[in-house]
Formats: C-alpha cells, sequence, structure tokens
C-alpha cells in the first residue's frame, strides 16, 4: 500500500503505526470469519438459575465482603441520541404540514412509530420543556390544529437553533419526570443506582465514557444535581470520565479495499466501536466494576430491585473469585495432591464454565497444573442474561474455536453466519438474551491488576457498511467490548429478570411502564 509523507504523519498523530493500519487494511481483504456457535447456553448449561433463598445467600454474601474491596461502576455514555429520533429526523424531512396531515402521514407510512408519539406526546418528561421552548419563540401551539402542534413539537425538539436533542449525549437528555421542577436525565439516575448496590460506605465510584466535546455538558450537569442526589442518598460521588482514545480508531476503506480519502486528500479513520473501550476499562482502577450502559435506567420506584441483582452478581463473582485464589495460591505454594487437581477440575468445569480438553487427562501432573493455573488466573465477568422477547443483539453460546476448544461467549448476531442453516437453527433457538448487565473482577490472586488487553480475541471484529458524502465505505470494529474484548476471560452467565433491561434505543421506549411515575 502506498501512503503518502503527509499520510504517514496523519498515522502519527492519531497515534497509529503503519503496522496498525496495514494490518487493518488486510482485514478488510481477508474478511473476518464467523463465530462457530456450538449451542445456545440454556439454564443449566451455561446459564445458573437463582432461587429465593440464593438470592438471599448472595446479597448478605455481598454485603458482607464489600467493605474489603474497592468498587467503581463503569458507564459506557458516548453514544449521541440521534438514532432514538430516526423516525422524528425522517418525518421532519419528508412532511409538509401545509399540505397533509399527521394522520395521513401515519397511515401513507405505515408509521407505528409515529403514532405511538403522537398519542403519547404529553407522557414524555420533556414535553413541557418543549411547550416552553415553543412559547419563548412566539407560538402558541393552543390555537393550532393537530397536525401542526405536532410538526412545531418534534421540529422545536430536533432543529439546531432550538432544543437540538438529536445531537445530544443520550446520557443528558431529559428521561424521567418525577414532577415539574424535576425531570431526571439518565446520568442522574446512575447516580441514584449506584448509590444502592455500588458504595463502599459513604462514597460511590461512578466513570463514564463520553465524547470529548460534551465534557463541559456532564460537569455542569453533576454540578447542577449533586447536591439533591448527595442529600437524598447519603452517598458522595467521585465521578471521573474518559475519552475513547484516538489511537482505537480504524482506517476506512472504499469498497475495493483501498483507503477512502477525504476531499482533501486525507485519509478517513472512524471510532472502532464500544470494543475500543477495553483501554478505557483497562485503566481504571478498582477490584470490582460494575458496567451498564448508559441508558439501561428506570425511574426510582424499579431501583431497588435493580439494585438486587447487581449485588448477587456481585456476590457471585466475590465468591468464585475467593475460591479461584485460594487454588492459585495452593499452586504457588506447591500443595497440589491428586485431590486437590480433582477438586479444581470440578471448580472449574462446574463453576468458572471451562471445557477440559479431551487429552487433558493424557497430562504430566506439572503439565496439568500449568493448564489450570493458566486458566484460573483470568479476569472473570459475571452476565445477567434476560429471557429472549426477540430484541436485536447479543446472547449467550457455546462456542468452538478454530483449535477444537470450546468456550462460553456473548455473541453478536452478525458475528454468526445466518446463511448457514445448522447456525441460524441454533440462533434461532437461544432462549437468552445479552442485557450487558456485567460484574467484572479484574485483579488477580496477589491484588495486581490484569493487562485486560491480553485476554482479547482479536479475530471477533466486525467489519460494516458506512456512506460518506454519498459514497459507499466500509469500516471496521474493534471486537466488542463484552464479547471479543472479553472472549478469554472466565466467564459466568446467570438469569436475571427481564425488570433489569430496560434501554431506550427509540424516544418512545421512555413510554414504558418502567420510565414512567
Amino acid at each position: 500500500m502506498n501512503f503518502t509523507e503527509q499520510d504517514l504523519k496523519q498515522i502519527e498523530a492519531k497515534g497509529l503505526t503503519l503496522k496498525t493500519v496495514e494490518k487493518q487494511i488486510e482485514r478488510f481483504k481477508t474478511g473476518i470469519p464467523f463465530t462457530k456457535i456450538v449451542e445456545a447456553a440454556t439454564i443449566g448449561n451455561g446459564i445458573m438459575a437463582l432461587s429465593d433463598s440464593k438470592i438471599n445467600e448472595l446479597i448478605a454474601y455481598f454485603e458482607s465482603q464489600k467493605k474489603d474491596v474497592a468498587l467503581k461502576k463503569f458507564v459506557p455514555a458516548s453514544g449521541a441520541a440521534t438514532r432514538m429520533f430516526k423516525f422524528l429526523f425522517q418525518f421532519i424531512k419528508e412532511f409538509n404540514p401545509e399540505n397533509d396531515t399527521v394522520d395521513t402521514y401515519i397511515k401513507n407510512n405505515e408509521s407505528k412509530d409515529m403514532a405511538k408519539f403522537v398519542s403519547g406526546m404529553d407522557k414524555f418528561p420533556f414535553y413541557n420543556l418543549v411547550l416552553s421552548q415553543l412559547q419563548q419563540s412566539g407560538v402558541d401551539i393552543s390555537a393550532l390544529s393537530q397536525t401542526k402542534k405536532v410538526w412545531h413539537f418534534v421540529n422545536t425538539m430536533l432543529d439546531t437553533d432550538q432544543l437540538n436533542y438529536g445531537v445530544y449525549p443520550k446520557g443528558l437528555l431529559p428521561f424521567h419526570k418525577y414532577s415539574e421542577k424535576h425531570i431526571a436525565t439518565a446520568f442522574e439516575e446512575h447516580l441514584y443506582e449506584a448509590a444502592l448496590h455500588a458504595a463502599n460506605g459513604n462514597t460511590a465510584k461512578i466513570h463514564f465514557t463520553i465524547s470529548k466535546q460534551h465534557t463541559d455538558r456532564f460537569r455542569n450537569e453533576f454540578s447542577r444535581i449533586k447536591e439533591h442526589v448527595e442529600e437524598d442518598t447519603g452517598i458522595d460521588f467521585e465521578i471521573t470520565y474518559s475519552y475513547q482514545k484516538e489511537s482505537t480508531d480504524t482506517i476506512a476503506v472504499n469498497m475495493d479495499n483501498t483507503p477512502f480519502r477525504n476531499p482533501d486528500g486525507s485519509l478517513l479513520f472512524r471510532p472502532s466501536g464500544h470494543g475500543a473501550l477495553i483501554q478505557n476499562l483497562n485503566a481504571v482502577d478498582a477490584d470490582i466494576i460494575f458496567i451498564k450502559n448508559i441508558d439501561n435506567v428506570v425511574v426510582k420506584p424499579y431501583q431497588n430491585d435493580i439494585a438486587k441483582y447487581k449485588k448477587v452478581l456481585a456476590g457471585i463473582l466475590l465468591k468464585v473469585q475467593a475460591k479461584s485464589f485460594g487454588y492459585l495460591n495452593q499452586i504457588d505454594n506447591g500443595n497440589v495432591t491428586d485431590s486437590t487437581l480433582e477438586d479444581i477440575e470440578e471448580f472449574m468445569s462446574e463453576e468458572l464454565n471451562v471445557k477440559i480438553p479431551k487429552d487433558y487427562h493424557n497430562f504430566s501432573k506439572e503439565e496439568k497444573v500449568t493448564f489450570l493455573h493458566k486458566h484460573l488466573n483470568r479476569p472473570i465477568r459475571v452476565c445477567g442474561m434476560v429471557k429472549n422477547e426477540g430484541e436485536p443483539g447479543g446472547g449467550p453460546f457455546w462456542i468452538i474455536d478454530d483449535k477444537g476448544q470450546q468456550s462460553l461467549q456473548i455473541v453478536e448476531t452478525a458475528q454468526i453466519d445466518q446463511s448457514n442453516t445448522a447456525q441460524n437453527t441454533i440462533l434461532q433457538n437461544a432462549t437468552h438474551f445479552n442485557p450487558v448487565d456485567i460484574v467484572c473482577g479484574v485483579k488477580n490472586y496477589k491484588g495486581e491488576k490484569f493487562n485486560l488487553n491480553q485476554f482479547v480475541n482479536e479475530q471477533a471484529a466486525f467489519i460494516t457498511q458506512k456512506t460518506k458524502l454519498g459514497k459507499e465505505l466500509k469500516a471496521l470494529e474493534l471486537p466488542g467490548l463484552w464479547n471479543g474484548g472479553m472472549a478469554n476471560w472466565n466467564t459466568i452467565f446467570v438469569e436475571v429478570p427481564v425488570l433489569t433491561f430496560n434501554p431506550v434505543k427509540k424516544v418512545n421506549d421512555l413510554l414504558k411502564e418502567h420510565h414512567q411515575i
């Protein structure tokens, strides 16, 4: 690949190397192999079910142990709200309030989203904020027809010179209305949730990954709500932020795999998806890290239920981690009998979901100890899984790699060859879905932080098609934070109630029960 001197300077300025960029281009040329799924993880086969007594036991264990560990909540929050309003942007683009009616538009476009938005308009948390903005603009909405009322309302929400919600960070949009004076953002709700499950003593630490240009907005929001949230919860909050590193950007290519260039001739680099956030997670210093997406929040009446299951997942992690650390210390001390080996094998198979290879029993004792130590001494993730109700996205599966080794993984739909009948059948029979509800143990038995980069499956990346300036291009996304990015962690899946999964993917999701007071 022939790069100019200017190209090389641009690559270096991003913190990338020529070798890395060439490797990315080669990835486009060769393509990325599909993940081969063996079977869906189910209750009793990769997914743990919880009884009421088990839940109470695990919560009690977490509460008894948490004073001795550093807790932190990690919230990916860099996404803008643009996709939430996709159908509304389309409405503004296509609709002429002088020549048509909203009812006709809904009928002609068979737009269930628009119908739901119109019928629930006054229930959105930002309803009165939009009306106030209209009033400031001199628009008396009460004097308008229904069609013009809807058009003005949507236009005011999205217009760049007005509320401009479409480019807001999703975490700072009005999400929940408690009163005329108290409208909470998703950012605020994460503080309340953290107070219930991620506090050590009187302090809760939360780390948000955000877009650099929105730093002041997030800091201003925390300043605005800090006093009343801390007074309300009795908890002091330590908030930190990080940005997706430019060195994790990937080069974009044309459809023939040549570098895509901007009109000024420069190379086009793109953010590489949430997989880049493994770098941010790697920089977080804590013993136990709770991961949850910014838009997956609920109103306060349901937050204790949410916190309950966070404690359950953390209780499982701490129990398994203590057992794992104990075995690793035994190995280090040379105190490994044949009986101990059997105990470790059973623990790894039954509790850590590690498939012992078929030829393991032909290993010498020394080889067995080396194998067990290597597989025990890894980061641990305990992931909540909800019953599959048709949501798009990833789920829990047993997969097999190119060496014939099976493991338990979160696999995105895009990673599966759906043209393969057998693979598609396994996918369709999946019983559970990944809501991104994860508790992580990121330190080893000596108290040292793992380098999380060492546990990534680089092959689990994605190639997607995009457009820029009307031209098609191919983009490369790094292995996702909770699938390929954690592929070589020890993994435990636990069934949790669907109540714990309340994302706001479309603005209409704010009309659902767990977002309404």
